[in-house]
């Protein structure tokens, strides 16, 4: 869903413009203030339009917490009998639909928790401290192992999925809202704290990823990890029905207040939903755009010696729209054997075989929907022998403690941090702790200190 501002806001390509606000708030807020207020205001008209289940008054929310949360374990009760009576996975029709799905989420991701950081100025205002203590708690305290973006980062780069490009404007909703309600939170303290509502709930959906991601070896910890932080009972999903009741003025307009909350819950419906990025999932469709992708970097870099079906690869590549014929070709050929181990046919073989010829041509992610739409009917048949069970997340162990330049900038922080009196101490960790920063070194040691001071 995209709002009318952006609309206004958009030059001819609207997913650049979105893009654009998305990565502009990150790296340099304060030029993109004013577009970020226009999109705000957009998004909150769009949001009031939609069905609201929040209850009557907020003194119900701690019930309705708890309700939903029993709802959503009695749905993922029925999913877990309904797979030990042999249906399939529910997300997931393959281990290249999960990665496809973990990029098609990333924008949001990469930003978890970022409509927080607004608070953290106040951070001495009582009312605003389980807002603070979870933003403190997306970013894992300081600790690189438990901070919700560094995760997500890591566990982008393992499986090759790290580039967000190709994605449409619809991909950036979720998170240009994040970032907006970051650096306007004087203005939308209410819409925040309604969002954050939302947003800290636990879904059915996250359930089913994480219990899925395990089967398909994919690691789960990020969202095992908000499976166990959001729990109803003294997670972030209590916290955030608190701070509504800690936020409810006390000479204002209460209702007014309530309101403004329902908005900003409802803004967690806008853009690409979980759901709507499993569903775009199409294996053939997506295996076509990355071969047209790399096809324009290929096109002249074979030999000419082999003929497919009477043309040069160079020839195959040559023109768009081309890959379906060729990998045709290579089917009748036979090198390539549909719904058979892929390991058999020719052309795996020249990508991924020891000494393949084009070895690291491909990357895992690439070679995933390679294998997945190689192995068709035969990977689903072949599963009770050969899916492999996530064994868990290792325990990091003890790691070593960086030295010389690697920790360089942590000298160089402490020392500045050192020269500065104590308002502007405070004020330099807080910007450090920024959506762009607090993942990096500099950023997890500033949040460690500011956790020391704000438990």
């Amino acid at each position: 869903m995209l709002s009318t501002p952006i609309q206004r806001l958009a030059t001819p390509d609207l997913q650049a413009d979105l893009a654009a606000l998305y990565h502009g708030l990150l790296q340099a807020p304060q030029q993109h203030l004013s577009s970020a207020r226009h999109f705000m205001r957009g998004q909150l008209q769009q949001a009031a339009t939609l069905p609201c289940d929040l209850p009557a008054t907020p003194q119900q929310l701690d019930e309705w917490v708890v309700t939903r949360h029993t709802h959503t374990a009695r749905d993922y009760r029925d999913y877990l009998a309904s797979r030990r009576q042999g249906q399939p996975r529910r997300f997931f029709s393959n281990r290249a639909h999960a990665l496809y799905f973990l990029r098609q989420v990333a924008p949001t991701k990469l930003v978890d928790g970022a409509w927080l950081y607004g608070v953290l100025p106040h951070w001495q205002d009582w009312r605003l401290h389980t807002l603070v203590r979870t933003y403190l708690e997306e970013l894992g305290d300081g600790e690189a192992s438990q901070n919700h973006v560094l995760l997500y980062k890591q566990l982008l780069a393992s499986h090759d999925i790290d580039d967000t490009a190709p994605l449409s404007a619809a991909h950036f909703v979720q998170g240009a809202q994040q970032l907006a309600l970051a650096r306007l939170a004087t203005e939308f303290l209410p819409e925040l704290i309604g969002y954050n509502l939302g947003y800290e709930q636990l879904p059915l959906h996250l359930l089913i990823t994480t219990y899925e991601l395990g089967e398909l070896n994919i690691d789960p910890y990020y969202f095992q990890l908000h499976v166990t932080i959001d729990n109803a009972a003294t997670g972030h999903a209590r916290k955030a029905a608190r701070a509504v009741l800690d936020n409810l003025p006390v000479a204002g307009d209460r209702q007014a207040y309530y309101e403004r909350v329902k908005r900003g819950y409802q803004l967690n419906e806008l853009g690409l939903s979980s759901a709507a990025a499993i569903a775009g999932f199409k294996l053939e469709q997506e295996l076509h755009r990355v071969l047209e992708h790399k096809a324009r970097i290929a096109r002249h870099l074979h030999s000419d010696h082999c003929r497919i079906e009477g043309r040069t690869v160079n020839e195959w590549l040559a023109n768009s729209g081309q890959i379906g014929d060729f990998l045709n070709a290579l089917q009748q050929r036979g090198w390539i054997r549909r719904h058979q181990n892929p390991a058999d046919s020719r052309f795996w073989q020249l990508i991924q075989a020891d000494r393949a010829p084009m070895f690291g041509v491909f990357s895992r992610y690439e070679l995933q929907l390679l294998h997945d739409w190689i192995a068709g009917e035969w990977q689903e048949s072949a599963r009770p022998s050969t899916a492999r069970k996530f064994a868990g997340r290792r325990s990091p162990g003890k790691r070593p403690t960086p030295t010389g330049d690697f920790n360089s900038e942590q000298h160089l922080l402490q020392q500045q941090l050192q020269a500065l009196p104590e308002p502007d101490r405070t004020q330099r960790l807080i910007e450090l702790m920024a959506p762009a920063q607090h993942f990096t070194p500099a950023g997890l040691m500033a949040t460690r200190l500011f956790s020391r001071m704000a438990p």
